[in-house]
């Protein structure tokens, strides 16, 4: 399977880049081809512009060069496997402008649906679980990008994953790991 693998970190030396590199490395052990997406390092802008705003009355609008560019590249893969940061309870905004401006109604909603049938988001979360849990900020998330991007936009098979504790030290960096790799797994 033709994977599109989207990273959205400023730091290649990040954990969440560690985790995709992983990511990728143990889905091409399994036969699998990968295309990353490296958002920051390909200065990507995020910012929804008149050009990419969404047309209500018709599906048919002809998006500028740059999210063309990006919709073909989604629809050269078969999957798209986005691996981030939790930041405020979300994806980075580069990320969340790449889906805000690529993901766009009468490509990916309105009409039609997300062109991959996979679509995996893979959220990697500072704090703990049950700190999540206690303010409903793990519900929160699932709401927001699982039911609100993944399933709206009519990925048959969806998942949403948040790994905990990556500033609760080596000990939940090593397990963060360990599940990626677990993911890889099941991919």
């Amino acid at each position: 399977m033709k994977t599109l693998l989207v990273v959205a970190h400023p730091r290649t030396d990040s954990l969440t880049t560690s985790a995709a590199n992983l990511f990728a490395t143990r889905i091409k052990a399994s036969g699998h081809e990968v295309e990353v997406a490296d958002l920051v390092a390909e200065g990507f802008d995020p910012v929804l512009r008149e050009d990419d705003e969404p047309n209500w009355t018709g599906p048919d609008k002809e998006y500028s060069a740059a999210v063309q560019d990006e919709m073909r590249r989604i629809e050269r893969n078969d999957a798209t496997v986005m691996i981030f940061p939790i930041w405020w309870w979300s994806m980075p905004a580069v990320l969340k402008g790449w889906v805000d401006r690529v993901w766009n109604h009468g490509w990916a909603y309105g009409g039609k649906t997300f062109p991959n049938r996979r679509a995996w988001m893979i959220g990697i979360a500072g704090g703990d679980q049950e700190s999540f849990r206690k303010r409903g900020y793990d519900k929160a998330l699932e709401i927001q990008l699982k039911t609100g991007i993944l399933d709206y936009c009519g990925v048959a098979d969806l998942r949403f994953e948040v790994l905990y504790g990556a500033l609760e030290g080596d000990d939940a960096v090593a397990k963060i790991l360990t599940d990626i790799g677990t993911i890889a797994s099941e991919y």
